[in-house]
């Protein structure tokens, strides 16, 4: 169809969509047919180049069989008007003529069904397949960053995301580009292989943008977390959907995508009861533990051994949700602190409340264990309960109103899963602030679990992970 141009620019052969509802060519590269899909309402669209049918309130190619069919005879049928063969023709040709590509879809060979039941192991994941399941050697104090390489490695999303190739590196030097590594440590850890992985690229890399981190001590974690999420998302710029990184309230890069949250802070003037709110993006959430030298909430109603949140009380034990509760409970800021009302024009006590306005797909919760005050310097060991399912309605800022007293009342409607999350790892320290081992659990498949000691993997309990400091 050498008379299709795209009736806005004119442009020819630039992936050009016909709408299927009118006479309409536009090119999908300029979004000239997305145009016109939107202000005609006009949703399906057919790809001239493959015949694909291109549904504009998915956003994505459809494929129906039935319309794959019809695409393949109408292709043959243009190939027989050209008389051309379809083995004869170039590449070359095609675009000079301005045909469209030979597309045909992928039919394995004989010799590839046959290498196929030869390697069974690729075809499927089964409930007990180990693959994803790698030992990191520790270069010396690196457990810290093995546990969080493992942690990162089994987020679906970001499985998802490298596993399918869409990260596009727009970097001077690909060879600095710390999400280009992370692409190719998903492809070792699910090449197969079983001999432990050697991440020294990645240790080198991690040293160049995150100087802080650079030498053979043994570093935190937590911290470890926050830099690789920050470098990950630096060097996500050059993505499509990271353009807008320089805001990184605005960013859309994989990064901000999976982990980022929006926390609200409500400061409310106690003389006129006026309230200004802020919100700010977040990566985790740090919260304090009993033990520490700030003054603890006391433990929830059900410390008797009822069940709260899916976690179980044993008589005493602080939970998760215990120091979420703490967390977004109403603060006094006090005579020291006083903060100038925008209502009174003049400088008030007020109390400070933080809750979740934005919950991100993936939540980071960190147990500030290590506590670092002018008296002492020490590790808070209290065993904190977290549990398998967490429901975060509670500490969302929409249910701030239906708190009474800094007690929220369950809905009766638990029916709604949107802030329900479910845990997929856990790192552990054992040791003390001046020496100690970063290890970790994984989940691989539903109540499949393992531990990561470095270049060790074992299968774990629940109960295992459960049971650990976190």
């Amino acid at each position: 169809a050498k008379s299709c141009i795209c009736h806005m620019c004119g442009a020819h052969l630039n992936r050009l969509h016909s709408c299927l509802y009118c006479v309409f060519f536009g090119c999908f590269t300029k979004k000239h047919i997305h145009e016109h899909a939107k202000t005609k309402r006009h949703n399906l669209a057919i790809d001239l180049l493959y015949g694909g049918i291109y549904c504009f309130m998915c956003q994505d190619y459809i494929y129906d069989k039935d319309m794959e069919q019809i695409a393949k005879e109408e292709q043959r049928k243009a190939w027989k008007l050209q008389a051309f063969t379809p083995t004869v023709v170039s590449h070359y040709q095609c675009t000079m003529t301005g045909i469209g590509e030979k597309y045909s879809t992928w039919e394995p060979t004989k010799r590839e069904l046959e290498l196929l039941r030869h390697n069974p192991k690729r075809r499927k994941i089964t409930t007990n397949c180990t693959i994803g399941l790698r030992g990191l050697i520790n270069l010396g104090n690196t457990c810290f960053m093995n546990c969080i390489v493992q942690a990162l490695t089994h987020t679906p999303l970001l499985r998802d995301f490298f596993l399918s190739d869409r990260h596009k590196c727009e970097m001077q030097s690909p060879s600095s580009c710390l999400v280009c590594e992370m692409s190719t440590l998903f492809q070792e850890f699910y090449s197969g292989h079983r001999s432990p992985h050697i991440p020294y690229r990645l240790l080198h890399l991690v040293w160049t943008h995150a100087r802080h981190l650079a030498g053979y001590e043994q570093q935190d974690a937590h911290e470890f977390l926050i830099a690789a999420l920050d470098v990950l998302h630096r060097h996500c710029k050059g993505d499509d959907n990271g353009k807008k990184a320089n805001n990184p309230n605005h960013c859309n890069c994989i990064i901000d995508q999976i982990f980022t949250g929006g926390l609200q802070s409500d400061v409310t003037c106690q003389v006129c009861h006026g309230v200004s709110t802020t919100i700010d993006p977040f990566w985790d959430i740090s919260l304090d533990l009993p033990g520490s030298s700030t003054p603890f909430w006391p433990l929830s109603p059900g410390s008797d051994g009822s069940v709260v949140n899916g976690e179980s009380h044993v008589s005493g034990t602080t939970t998760l949700t215990d120091c979420l509760r703490r967390f977004t409970r109403p603060e006094h800021l006090g005579s020291s602190a006083k903060i100038k009302c925008s209502g009174c024009h003049s400088y008030q006590e007020s109390t400070k409340q933080l809750t979740m306005k934005k919950l991100p797909i993936v939540a980071c919760f960190h147990l500030k264990r290590f506590e670092h005050s002018a008296k002492l310097r020490r590790k808070i060991t209290t065993y904190v309960s977290f549990p398998l399912e967490l429901d975060m309605t509670p500490f969302m800022a929409s249910s701030k109103e239906s708190r009474m007293n800094g007690q929220y009342q369950q809905p009766t409607d638990s029916l709604n899963n949107d802030n329900k999350y479910s845990l997929f790892a856990v790192v552990n320290h054992q040791g003390t602030l001046e020496s100690g081992h970063y290890t970790s659990f994984i989940r691989q498949h539903k109540d499949q679990w393992f531990k990561c000691d470095d270049a060790i993997i074992t299968k774990a309990s629940i109960k295992d992970v459960l049971d650990s400091e976190g």
